[in-house]
């Protein structure tokens, strides 16, 4: 039971931190120099991160179940205050990527939205003076900033999990 809950979370993690990865350094950055306005690749962008902040809420939840129930579990080979710390650590990394997730998507992503619906659709045809716009830029590197959170933190947990002592195995003898 062990080794299917560390498989259910490397694959969980390596989903969340590689869409991350993806988005980040490939999708972004691609949208903006290949599509031929920045709106339509805010677009891009923006549906883009609302399915990727979805997978990760659920690879997520699924990493910090596998977690829980490997540091509750009396069977699982994990013992001692040595080999559980860096789970409950991994577990709290996780829990902060989560949370700010969730900012991003259920708070700084609509306020950006509201901005970009109430100048029209389309903010760079704004007034620079625009306050609707004013805020979609103010908003838009804090966005970045915590998604970026989320993505350090995602590392920070994959480094955990590279440190993982693996369970001892008893070799037929």
């Amino acid at each position: 039971m062990s080794s299917f809950l560390r498989v259910v979370r490397l694959l969980a993690m390596a989903v969340w931190v590689g869409g991350l990865v993806f988005f980040a350094f490939v999708v972004a950055p691609v949208a903006f120099h290949v599509l031929p306005t920045k709106h339509d690749a805010g677009m891009v962008v923006a549906g883009t991160l609302g399915v990727l902040n979805h997978v990760g809420l659920v690879c997520g939840g699924v990493f910090n179940f596998a977690t829980i129930i490997l540091l509750i579990d009396p069977s699982t080979p994990i013992v001692g205050r040595r080999r559980r710390m860096p789970l409950a650590l991994e577990l709290f990394f996780c829990s902060l990527m989560m949370v700010v997730t969730m900012v991003v998507q259920f708070r700084i992503v609509p306020a950006m939205e509201r901005d970009r619906i109430a100048v029209g659709g389309d903010v760079d045809r704004a007034a620079p003076d625009n306050p609707a716009r004013l805020d979609f830029e103010r908003l838009h590197p804090v966005s970045e900033k915590v998604e970026g959170a989320a993505l350090f933190l995602g590392l920070g947990v994959v480094v955990l999990m590279g440190l993982e002592r693996p369970p001892s195995v008893d070799l037929p003898g």
